[in-house]
């Protein structure tokens, strides 16, 4: 019997140290940053069982497993004729944009290459910064539809605007217009079985992204889809901040003010947010939808407003979306203004700021003073001090809660969407925005940044210096958990 028990443990032994020696041959293969690779090796060396499961939920590098499948989508034969006719008027228009763009035009070349992110030239902008006038307009345009509703959002609950957006969808779906919905699984994680049931007894088909059950608790529960998207007979779409949850609308006192900000668009740039919300659709369902006129119809619009949508996520080759971001801040020559409700920067981030700032440009950045997480929190407090030795102005916000996300640079570029200045978003989360190439759009986010300021308080260095000893540890210790957060 004991030499039975001994041969087991020996078997379990080398089972044991062929995993660790397995996952530990993984991260080295991964290429990860040094740092990171260092890290995890130390993790798996010193508490190896909690460093397998760490490995497991946190560290996969989904972006080279590609669980997106794109090319069934992007090889139809409409969609690549699209993309190379609005490729070839851009380049056609080259050396008039760069006129206009100068130095920017950069940006929209690095979102061709990187993400094939169409530029489109044709499109009417509106933006919104009142989630009263938000929710006005996306349920107006919703309401006029006549064949199609595509809404895709990473929080919907089951509240007063949850249910009022149920209903709107409901009788759409009555009405004989083709009503697809998408939620993320972990977002919406307080939807109720019934909420769901009604939909899909009216008509409206529902999927959620990604279901989280135990069994299945694998690094993919650490990647999200933090998308908003909605999309109206292919002809008018929204992206921005705002989820459909009460806490977003301001209609009731217990919340704190809310600011947001959210792009309507009509025009080409629908067809690009069209094609995302199928990508989405294809993977969270398993249908292919056809892509015929009826879905991409033809817009007529007076209005030249050059746009890229612009998609991110572990499914694609590059950190589209931050390395964007980074173009877009090395290119500025007089301003950079960034709204974010959570600021914790990657070193490539960090570091682009940082330059910018000591070069001479005025980098200004608008933050929550009270932020929704007390861990998210500390850990952006723990990047002010160095964003202040650098010459760069950080103000807190005090009329509320500021979850806008967006950034305008020299009155020419600007980008909004769902992407925060963080590790999740730009490397963990499926997110879209909008990068825009437009005076009007850049001066619009311009002015409401300096609007912003005028409830805000500067953090000056000196007084940054003096606060707390122990809410400089705190801050240290939270900014250890900042690749997760």
């Amino acid at each position: 019997m004991q030499f039975l028990l001994n041969s087991w443990t020996v078997v379990l032994l080398i089972i044991y140290y062929g995993l660790i020696l397995g996952v530990a041959f993984g991260v080295v293969l991964d290429n990860k940053n040094p740092a990171k690779t260092l890290a995890y090796l130390l993790v798996l060396l010193f508490v190896p069982i909690v460093g397998v499961l760490v490995y497991v939920l946190f560290g996969q590098n989904l972006r080279k497993q590609k669980i997106f499948k794109r090319k069934a989508l992007l090889n139809n034969k409409l969609v690549q004729e699209w993309q190379q006719d609005k490729t070839q008027a851009y380049k056609d228009s080259t050396d008039l944009l760069k006129r206009f763009l100068n130095e920017k035009i950069k940006v929209a070349n690095l979102l061709l290459r990187n993400d094939d992110a169409v530029v489109t030239l044709k499109n009417e902008l509106n933006v919104y910064h009142e989630t009263k006038e938000i929710f006005a307009s996306m349920f107006d345009d919703m309401q006029k539809a006549k064949h199609h509703l595509h809404i895709e959002f990473y929080i919907i609950d089951e509240d007063e605007i949850g249910n009022e957006l149920k209903n709107l969808l409901i009788k759409k779906a009555k009405e004989g217009v083709e009503v697809r919905l998408s939620f993320d699984d972990v977002g919406s994680r307080k939807l109720s079985l019934k909420f769901i049931n009604d939909l899909k007894k009216a008509g409206v088909e529902v999927y959620s992204f990604m279901p989280v059950f135990f069994p299945y608790l694998t690094g993919k529960a650490n990647y999200r889809s933090h998308r908003k998207i909605v999309v109206i007979d292919g002809e008018v779409g929204y992206l921005g901040g705002i989820n459909i949850a009460d806490r977003y609308t301001n209609r009731i006192k217990k919340y704190a003010y809310w600011r947001d900000t959210q792009i309507r668009l009509k025009g080409e740039a629908v067809k690009a947010l069209q094609m995302h919300f199928y990508l989405n659709w294809h993977f969270v369902s398993k249908k292919v939808l056809p892509i015929n006129g009826l879905y991409y119809p033809e817009i007529e619009t007076e209005h030249n407003n050059l746009v890229q949508i612009v998609a991110s996520g572990p499914d694609s080759s590059w950190p589209t979306i931050m390395q964007g971001i980074i173009m877009a801040i090395n290119t500025a020559k007089d301003y950079i203004y960034i709204t974010t409700p959570y600021f914790i920067p990657n070193e490539e981030v960090a570091s682009a700021l940082e330059v910018a700032a000591l070069s001479g440009v005025d980098v200004q950045i608008l933050i929550p003073k009270k932020g929704d997480s007390l861990l998210t929190q500390s850990a952006s407090m723990s990047y002010i001090k160095q964003m202040l030795d650098a010459g760069v102005k950080v103000f807190r916000y005090n009329k509320g809660f500021v979850h806008a996300k967006t950034i305008v640079v020299d009155d020419v570029v600007a980008t909004i969407g769902t992407t925060n200045m963080d590790n999740r978003s730009f490397n963990l989360n499926f997110e879209i925005n909008a990068f825009c190439y437009d005076n009007k759009v850049a001066r619009d986010l311009k002015n409401q940044f300096i609007k912003d300021k005028l409830t805000s308080e500067e953090i000056l260095l000196n007084r940054w210096n003096k606060r707390r000893r122990t809410k400089k540890v705190i801050e240290s210790l939270a900014r250890m958990f900042a690749p997760l957060l």
